[in-house]
């Protein structure tokens, strides 16, 4: 089951295309200005499974992708998994935030985290700074975070950003 904060069937804002996003609960990061300060507490949320879940992605034939915001979805990484996977079978593409770096989450050698990587199209890294806020950054709240391109960090060991 899958601790989630919120489901939104159809955004321009998180991601490349029409997402379906889905706001996981909890976070560790507790970013000052968070945008999102509600989804931090581990125990909120609704419990969904993540057939629940992909019933309402199949629904609707304009999705160009599935986006994992949060609170923080590597939390729930191994949970996430069956979504990722079926959506790429469905020609859809995988965004997931994380207020960790790619390096963090790479150096963490978690499976379940190496997983979701690899089911990762796009990874928006880095925490939220409010000293950093910006408007002109795609995608993103602060200036510090980046835009990775996974399958070609992966293959290139070393971080590939997206501009």
């Amino acid at each position: 089951m899958i601790r989630v904060a919120g489901l939104i069937q159809e955004s321009i804002a998180d991601g490349p295309g029409i997402r379906f996003v889905i706001f996981t609960q909890g976070c560790p990061h507790h970013c000052p200005g968070c945008h999102n300060p509600q989804t931090q507490c581990l125990q909120g949320g609704t419990l969904m499974s993540a057939e629940e879940i992909l019933e309402q992605i199949r629904k609707n034939p304009l999705l160009s992708g599935v986006t994992f915001s949060g609170g923080e979805p590597f939390l729930q990484a191994e949970e996430l998994l069956p979504i990722a996977r079926e959506c790429h079978r469905l020609g859809l593409d995988v965004v997931t935030y994380s207020g960790w770096t790619f390096e963090k989450l790479i150096e963490a050698h978690r499976p379940e985290w190496n997983s979701l990587i690899a089911e990762s199209d796009i990874i928006v890294d880095g925490p939220f700074m409010q000293e950093l806020r910006s408007y002109q950054t795609r995608f993103r709240g602060s200036s510090n975070q980046r835009l990775v391109n996974v399958a070609l960090s992966l293959l290139m060991h070393t971080v590939h950003t997206i501009s």
